[in-house]
């Protein structure tokens, strides 16, 4: 794995920043965490690459909040611009 920064999918959308920190600390230390509003989906940094391969490692899959979590390195977001795309 090459960076420390996590997506979390497949949260339940009642799950807060501050739960999954407390989750993802069990593995490491916390840098940043943001769940997306109403997306089921978010991002957890942790402090290096060792304590991110950790926390995925136990936590792809695991139950959480009555859902199983997919825990996978994030990628930086793709280009979403639509250039030359449409009318001229």
């Amino acid at each position: 794995m090459q960076g420390s920064k996590l997506y979390v999918g497949n949260l339940n959308y009642s799950v807060t920043n501050d739960q999954l920190e407390e989750l993802f600390s069990k593995y490491g230390e916390v840098v940043s965490v943001n769940v997306i509003p109403g997306k089921g989906f978010g991002f957890v940094e942790m402090s290096n690459n060792s304590e991110a391969e950790k926390a995925r490692e136990a936590l792809d899959d695991a139950d959480f909040e009555g859902r199983k979590l997919k825990v996978n390195e994030a990628h930086p977001p793709k280009d979403r611009s639509r250039k030359g795309y449409g009318r001229y």
